[in-house]
């Protein structure tokens, strides 16, 4: 069961744990006082020192603790919304481009240096879409592409829309030939979506990549990637276009 402090459970655990303690307290206060009671007086005595804490101290800590998983709940949505697209519900540029650098930061620290690939992903003709079926149909396109790129994605996987309709995907520890799969996968399950629903457009992506080892800067493998991405788009769209770099990338 869940007993993190944003967990229900955590509320109602930390409730009856909090009043036993009050009610154990309260009863060891007053034990001197039980010798030269009655067993009347005894059990009149237990029974206040049972219901007082549990009347008083019960609601005030449900109370209390409901109040700071509330705040936390509050904060990891805040979290959330600083880092999310809130369009896509993939991360957001910032968020994205933070998480590869991390990666790539202690990974450099280590002996064989960081390996993976970076994936600059666009829709193919997006203005036309807004053009011809309005802006709400534009946004459940990019959905809808944000879903097939979401699920061709393994668990360690990262995905961010880093643009109006573009996005980038980093793949640690990922071969050349498992980035090429991968990329061709997206590309051909985007080709499969019927939109707007009639089948009247056909969606389509042109992907660039760069697949590295031992390099560490986000910035030289994203523009390697972007131009990928340009030179799939001058070569007819709807492609892929990856390079294999083992070594430094050059600035």
């Amino acid at each position: 069961m869940d007993f993190s402090v944003r967990s229900k459970a955590r509320v109602w655990a930390g409730t009856v744990l909090g009043t036993l303690f009050c009610v154990t307290a309260a009863t060891i206060v007053d034990s001197p006082n039980f010798a030269g009671f009655t067993s009347e007086e005894l059990t009149k005595a237990l029974t206040i020192n049972i219901l007082l804490p549990t009347a008083l101290a019960g609601p005030l800590l449900y109370f209390l603790l409901n109040q700071i998983r509330a705040l936390a709940l509050a904060r990891d949505e805040m979290a959330t919304m600083a880092t999310t697209d809130s369009l896509t519900g993939v991360l957001n540029r910032g968020a994205f481009t933070m998480m590869v650098e991390a990666y790539l930061a202690r990974a450099m620290e280590t002996k064989t240096g960081p390996a993976g690939s970076l994936l600059v992903i666009d829709a193919d003709h997006f203005k036309s879409i807004n053009d011809d079926f309005g802006h709400s149909a534009g946004d459940d396109a990019l959905r809808a592409i944000t879903a097939r790129i979401r699920a061709a994605l393994r668990s360690t996987d990262l995905v961010g829309r880093i643009g109006g309709e573009e996005f980038g995907v980093f793949l640690p520890a990922t071969t050349a030939e498992q980035a090429l799969m991968l990329a061709e996968r997206i590309r051909k399950t985007v080709r499969e979506i019927a939109f707007p629903g009639s089948g009247q457009h056909q969606l389509s992506v042109s992907i660039g990549g760069v697949t590295f080892h031992n390099e560490g800067n986000y910035d030289r493998l994203f523009k390697v990637a972007d131009q990928c991405l340009y030179l799939a788009k001058d070569s007819g769209r709807d492609r892929v276009n990856m390079i294999n770099y083992i070594g430094q990338l050059a600035a």
